[in-house]
C-alpha cells in the first residue's frame, strides 16, 4: 500500500466482541460459559486450522499469552492468572511439555483455569502421552476458518456499521489483491474508511485503483 494515501492504524485488540463468529457459534458460547466465575471446569482446549481464529479468542479471554512458536520452554509462564492460556501447544519442547504438565497438575488441585490452543484436537497432538491425556480430560472444541461468502457478508456488516456501502464489485477488486484475513480486512476497511471521510468520495472501484499497489488478482 502506498503510505501517501492510507494510513493503516493498529488494529483494535483480539475481544469476544469483535471475533466474527461464523460457524463457531457453539464454541463461542461454550467458551463465554467457561469464562464465567463459576465455572469449575479447568480447561478448555481450541483447535483447528490456521486463522480460524484460536489466537484472537485466547488473546482476547487472557491477559498474558504465552506463545509456545516464541517460547517453546514456557519459561515465561506468568506465575498467577486467571486464566492462564497457552497457544500453539504443538511447538512445545520436552521440557516446555513437563511445564505445562506440571500446570496442568496444580490447576486440577487449586481450582485454576487455563485455556489452550493447537492446530489439531489432544489425541492426535505430538507430545507427551501423559500430557495428550490431560489435556483431553477438558472441554475440546474445533474452530472453522471462514468460507470467503462468510468474509464478504462480515466486511459488507462492519461497512454499514460504518455508514458505508461496499458494492459487490468493490468488495471483489480487495479479494482480489489483498489478505483474506479478517484482521486485515477489517483494518482496511477502517483506512479506507478514514480516506473516504478525508477526501469526501465513496469508495469505489477507481478509488481503490487509486489507493492500492496495482498487483496480479491472488
Amino acid at each position: 500500500m502506498r503510505q501517501l494515501t492510507l494510513d493503516l492504524q493498529p488494529a483494535a485488540p483480539p475481544s469476544l466482541e469483535n471475533y466474527v463468529t461464523g460457524s463457531n457459534g457453539e464454541a463461542l458460547t461454550a467458551l463465554a460459559a467457561w469464562l464465567a466465575p463459576d465455572n469449575r471446569e479447568p480447561l478448555f482446549f481450541l483447535c483447528g486450522e490456521s486463522g480460524a481464529g484460536k489466537s484472537h479468542l485466547l488473546q482476547a479471554c487472557a491477559a498474558a499469552c504465552s506463545d509456545a512458536r516464541l517460547d517453546r520452554e514456557l519459561t515465561s509462564l506468568p506465575a498467577a492468572a486467571d486464566p492462564w492460556a497457552v497457544d500453539h501447544l504443538e511447538a512445545l519442547t520436552e521440557g516446555g511439555q513437563i511445564v505445562l504438565f506440571n500446570l496442568i497438575n496444580r490447576l486440577h488441585a487449586s481450582g485454576g483455569r487455563l485455556l489452550l490452543a493447537a492446530r489439531l484436537p489432544p489425541r492426535l497432538l505430538e507430545l507427551r502421552e501423559d500430557l495428550r491425556t490431560r489435556l483431553g480430560s477438558g472441554l475440546v472444541y474445533r474452530l472453522s476458518g471462514l468460507s470467503d461468502a462468510e468474509k464478504r457478508a462480515a466486511l459488507a456488516e462492519q461497512a454499514r456499521a460504518r455508514g458505508l456501502t461496499l458494492s459487490p464489485a468493490v468488495i471483489d477488486y480487495l479479494f482480489a489483491r489483498v489478505p483474506r484475513d479478517m484482521r486485515s480486512l477489517t483494518q482496511l476497511l477502517q483506512a479506507l474508511d478514514q480516506f473516504s471521510l478525508e477526501h469526501k468520495r465513496p469508495i469505489t472501484v477507481p478509488l481503490l485503483r487509486e489507493v492500492l499497489q496495482t498487483s496480479p488478482p491472488t
